[in-house]
């Protein structure tokens, strides 16, 4: 009977590695997606899980890993921590930490009864939330054993796991790790592109479109815009002091184009190229027009908060415009870059431009201007190079 049982039971836990299988080659869930459902699998199988840990590193620009905590019936709380280069006191202080120190793959405390060990802080929190046991696991993505992830489970079954629930828990959470393994590295190349990319071109190369001439025609509102004086502050200020000053710059103006929606088509040297397609995220030119503005009229005072503390202050120049460009991938098969280019992109390069020599940080042509609604003052008309009619010019104005 005890026979029969233990293979009904390996059945079902074999069916919550089948799931987890089919989830991976999909490529249609997420980490803690994976986690919860595997955990909410293995309960309904008999394996009494009562919470869930598990944390990993990612390539991502704006934190280096994550940790994500399963609690039964439905409590899922998702952690992300920032790039440091020292490790935290409450790591530190994990059973984890000792494992990775010492490569044991495997770690059980029992929580309470005469066998219960609380050599870590995390043990006591978990008996006093109602935990009995406690198995600590690590997984290797790779045979050094820098890449992998780390995690536990816990129980408050009366008497703690079986010797079957732990067989159970030790043959899923290797599947587990294959799925996990596939599906980080599958976000961490889109988060790696999205990065260098923007996220919507990042979905059009994901999606396929990687060769040189893959595109389309688009109308869209244009940003160029242009840090003053980057070549002398290059020259006279140190590295360190001047990707410092580049980055506050692009997070006033890229960080203000994101806010409102646009798309960070290129950063060259300390200029941005950047786009407001119609019929994407705007419906219309108008909106596309307006969310371009706007970006540019928070750039500005943005940039006057950093100068409040700066002795020397930063400045850029901003043109805006209206036109049609091809959005698609130009180079060559070992080096593409996903753009936009055509005569409009010129246009709005040499609008920027003129920035230089006029008071006005923003300046928009007609084409821009006649489809925004607000007060603008005309500069008058300029002949712009490569352009080859004038072009009336306009700045706004507040109020």
């Amino acid at each position: 009977m005890n026979q029969v049982k233990t293979i009904e039971r390996d059945s079902v836990v074999d069916s919550v590695a089948d799931w987890l299988m089919a989830q991976a080659l999909a490529g249609s869930n997420t980490v803690p997606d994976l986690l919860h459902g595997c955990c909410e699998r293995l309960r309904a199988s008999g394996v009494p899980v009562w919470r869930a840990n598990m944390s990993y590193q990612t390539l991502h620009p704006q934190f280096q890993g994550m940790t994500i905590i399963w609690v039964h019936p439905d409590n899922l709380e998702i952690s992300k921590f920032p790039h440091s280069d020292t490790v935290s006191e409450e790591f530190r202080r994990s059973p984890q930490y000792d494992m990775l120190k010492t490569l044991i793959p495997y770690l059980r405390r029992h929580l309470v009864g005469p066998e219960a060990l609380l050599d870590y802080p995390i043990l006591t929190e978990l008996r006093d939330a109602g935990g009995t046991d406690y198995l600590a696991f690590i997984i290797a993505f790779n045979d050094e054993g820098t890449d992998g992830m780390v995690g536990s489970w816990a129980t408050d079954r009366p008497g703690g796991f079986t010797d079957q629930h732990i067989s159970s828990l030790m043959r899923i959470q290797r599947r587990l790790g294959v799925a996990c393994k596939i599906t980080i590295r599958e976000q961490t190349a889109r988060n790696v592109v999205s990065a260098y990319l923007g996220p919507k071109s990042a979905e059009r190369v994901l999606d396929g479109q990687i060769k040189p001439g893959d595109g389309e025609a688009i109308q869209t509102a244009l940003w160029y815009s242009d840090l003053r004086d980057s070549t002398e502050m290059a020259e006279r200020m140190k590295p360190d002091d001047f990707l410092a000053d580049l980055n506050a710059y692009f997070s006033c103006s890229a960080g203000s184009v994101i806010e409102h929606g646009g798309q960070v088509l290129n950063l060259i040297g300390d200029a941005l190229l950047a786009i407001f397609p119609v019929g994407d995220q705007f419906q219309s030119e108008k909106e596309a027009c307006q969310a371009a503005l706007a970006a540019a009229i928070d750039a500005t005072r943005l940039m006057k908060d950093v100068n409040a503390g700066r002795a020397t202050p930063l400045r850029f120049g901003v043109g805006l415009h209206l036109g049609d460009v091809i959005y698609g991938n130009i180079g060559t098969t070992e080096r593409l870059q996903f753009t936009a280019v055509g005569r409009a992109v010129n246009h709005v390069a040499r609008l920027e431009n003129l920035t230089k020599q006029l008071s006005d940080p923003v300046i928009a042509s007609a084409a821009f201007k006649d489809k925004t609604s607000g007060r603008w003052h005309r500069l008058g008309d300029f002949q712009l190079r490569g352009i080859g009619r004038e072009t009336t010019v306009y700045a706004p104005r507040a109020g």
